[in-house]
């Protein structure tokens, strides 16, 4: 391992916080700034060109496989590398966020894997980043346990074989730390801070448990961009001396730039890549952002109206099956956001049979793998899987040679039946206000009408207003969406909230900001990229 110098990161803004030092070490902070220096003018770069190809999207108004990388997609000997023995039974993963209940919990779950999540699932206080990191490592060390405040309950880990497998997410490639400034005043990017700081403290722990440092890497816009996460991996393994191929990234395929690069995405991984997996509501986002000036037949009904099922959605689904096996990787399904109810037996009984279904649908169509959001939804999942798979770890070997997707199917919004509803546009704006409130007081994973919703619900609540207002939508009950209707619309919320809390919890919560903030990114003419952007400036802490 290089000798550790001092770091040339400082630490900005931010209160000290208890065990900080067993994170932020010189040496894991040299790590980091070395990431900084050698890998941020590129990221920068591929920032740059997202908005190019956003440009080009939107003077065109189409998508195609790409021309120049034809002979990766032609040539049919490349395989990704075998997936090692932790990851290659992976039939039910749930996700959500590093807190310290969470992670015995989710450890504990009965899940083949773990979503550790830096990303959507958390919101990004200087608290959350650090003190998640600390959580993973007390967890691989056996040092964690947690009492419930409220209940006394007590968590700790069952036996290590009980365990699930940990896939780390970090943030994507937009977003930064401002509490980690290089020399020069620049801002890390959350990416690098929180791949570095996990990678660097548990790699050799984790290969000393017969694990491995394996990521999950949100946002890919293009084969670009992986390729740089490839060779941030292989500068990260020479650095800490283990051998190249350590590493293992499942990459979502949740744009919709992506979803025409799926060969490529892997070919540069493929020393490194273990899977894609098919993420529902930051891949609608997506296809709002990138198709907004688009048209009518860009335009998107109600989110809750746009199952998997939909053709475009299932075109999707079914092209990342057949590429993942072609290439011996895994593919993983998506999310059962369901939270139980404890008061309404009824209500779970629906929804049960509604998330039994997508996960029948998903191993009947070759996935080997699909997430959940609550430990009660994995043996439902599981029972799925179990059904298909057998004794088998997963269904690789089914080649789906059957699927033939053509580049017009990705993006045939038009094919859905479905239109936006003035019950749509309420429902936008209350998960929308009810979110960002949260995830203002440092929650990023939130219950909201019985769902677990993260960064990318309100992304694609806040971009469908925004849409409609922009095409001009009229709903089903005769009202075009406007900018004085949504307006209307969210301060019916708002005082909604008040009177459904209280004044005491009213006050004491961040509703009016969140309240305005959501109108912000949903009413600017220029649409923002990312809603957590101008959220993370208002973000304490």
């Amino acid at each position: 391992m290089s000798a550790p110098a001092p770091s040339p990161l400082a630490i900005v803004d931010a209160e000290p916080l208890p065990r900080q030092e067993e994170v932020l070490t010189d040496a894991a902070l040299a790590f980091v700034a070395e990431l900084h220096r050698r890998f941020t003018p590129r990221r920068d770069e591929l920032l740059a060109r997202r908005a190019e190809r956003r440009a080009e999207i939107a003077r065109t108004s189409t998508l195609d496989f790409l021309p120049e990388t034809a002979q990766i997609r032609e040539d049919p000997t490349w395989r990704v590398a075998p997936a090692p023995a932790a990851l290659n039974d992976r039939r039910v993963e749930i996700t959500g966020p590093t807190d310290r209940k969470m992670t015995i919990n989710a450890l504990n779950s009965g899940a083949k894997v773990w979503l550790a999540d830096f990303e959507d699932a958390s919101a990004p206080t200087w608290e959350n980043v650090v003190l998640g990191q600390l959580n993973l490592i007390d967890a691989y060390t056996r040092n964690i346990d947690f009492t419930d405040p409220r209940s006394g309950k007590s968590y700790a880990l069952k036996a290590d074989e009980e365990l699930a497998t940990v896939v780390m997410r970090p943030r994507g490639w937009h977003l930064n730390e401002r509490h980690l400034v290089g020399a020069s005043g620049t801002q890390v990017p959350g990416a690098l801070v929180d791949f570095g700081l996990y990678f660097f403290h548990n790699a050799q722990r984790l290969l000393d448990l017969g694990k491995g440092p394996y990521f999950y890497l949100p946002k890919t816009e293009s084969h670009l961009e992986a390729r740089l996460w490839n060779e941030v991996f292989v500068f990260a393994q020479d650095y800490v001396g283990i051998p190249q191929g350590t590493i293992r990234a499942t990459v979502l395929i949740e744009t919709i730039t992506a979803a025409y690069e799926m060969e490529e995405i892997l070919y540069e991984l493929r020393d490194h890549a273990s899977g894609l997996n098919a993420g529902r509501w930051d891949y609608l986002f997506s296809i709002v952002k990138n198709f907004r000036d688009g048209g009518p037949k860009f335009v998107l009904p109600d989110r809750n109206a746009v199952t998997m099922t939909a053709p475009f959605m299932r075109a999707y689904t079914e092209l990342l099956v057949r590429t993942c096996h072609k290439r011996g990787a895994h593919a993983i399904g998506g999310m059962a956001a369901f939270i139980p109810s404890r008061k309404d037996a009824e209500v779970n009984k629906v929804a049960f049979e509604k998330v039994r279904a997508d996960k029948d649908r998903e191993a009947n169509d070759g996935f080997d793998g699909s997430w959940v959001a609550h430990p009660d939804l994995v043996p439902i999942a599981m029972e799925s899987f179990d059904r298909v798979l057998g004794d088998k770890p997963n269904q690789k070997d089914r080649l789906r040679e059957d699927v033939e997707v053509k580049a017009e199917d990705l993006i045939a919004i038009d094919s859905l039946d479905a239109k936006p509803t003035y019950a749509g546009l309420v429902n936008a704006v209350q998960v929308g206000i009810r979110y960002i409130e949260a995830w203002l007081r440092g929650l990023g994973a939130v219950a909201i009408f019985n769902l677990m919703e993260d960064a990318a619900t309100a992304e694609i609540s806040r971009s469908q207003i925004w849409q409609w207002i922009n095409a001009g939508v009229v709903l089903d009950n005769g009202e075009q969406v406007t900018a004085e209707l949504a307006r209307k619309v969210a301060a019916e919320e708002l005082a909604a909230i008040h009177a459904e809390i209280g004044e005491e919890a009213f006050a004491a919560g961040n509703w009016q900001q969140a309240h305005d903030l959501l109108l912000k990114v949903s009413l600017d003419e220029d649409y923002a990229d990312f809603l957590t952007l101008p959220a993370y400036e208002q973000l304490k802490g």
